[in-house]
């Protein structure tokens, strides 16, 4: 009688399963990306009142000050470190309902419409296509990290709740490590370099 051997371990296979279940959220992620824009068109098109106005560019002017006089490998450390916390904070306190990747989508499209809108006035339309090549790997790392969230708080409406809650955080950590990292890297590296490059 012949003994069953294990699964052998396939990096390949684990990629395929990750973004098997990128698939499988993707409504999710979808909704993420429909908030994101929604409110993006909100900070760029709706008046900002004088005190949130003021709030966000004093956030603006914190960051500024915090990576000034950084080199080109801090910087890229710092977008990096910065990115991939916010991305993994978006998959685990998706738990709660998946309360806190809606507002951060909410949060991050008003903020990224009135820098755009603050970037249009100064330098005009033209300055959105420098803009573009900031978010081309970062964005979908965040809105796939955001819709994996929220599809995690699903699991309280699961009828085998503990076993939904651990299927989701290790299906979402293994995308987390295999995608959403390296495509963060990739993010933090071109970022980095356009921002010491352009300003």
């Amino acid at each position: 009688m012949t003994k069953k051997r294990g699964k052998k371990f396939s990096i390949k296979g684990e990629y395929k399963q990750s973004w098997k279940y990128i698939k499988e959220c993707r409504n999710y992620i979808y909704a993420i990306i429909s908030i994101f824009f929604i409110f993006v068109l909100a900070g760029f098109f709706i008046p900002v009142p004088e005190t949130l106005k003021n709030e966000l560019i004093k956030i603006i002017q914190e960051l500024l000050e915090e990576t000034k006089g950084f080199n080109q490998r801090q910087m890229i450390e710092f977008i990096f470190l910065n990115n991939l916390k916010s991305s993994f904070f978006g998959v685990v306190f998706g738990m709660f309902f998946g309360i806190f990747p809606v507002v951060s989508s909410l949060l991050n499209g008003y903020l990224l419409g009135f820098v755009a809108f603050a970037s249009v006035n100064e330098g005009g339309f033209l300055i959105l296509w420098k803009l573009f090549p900031h978010g081309i790997f970062e964005l979908p790392a965040v809105f796939i990290s955001l819709g994996m969230g929220l599809k995690f708080g699903t699991f309280i409406f699961e009828k085998q709740k503990k076993k939904k809650f651990l299927e989701f955080f290790w299906k979402s950590l293994k995308v987390f490590v295999l995608i959403i990292i390296p495509l963060l890297i990739i993010a933090a590296i071109i970022e980095g370099t356009l921002i010491l490059k352009f300003g």
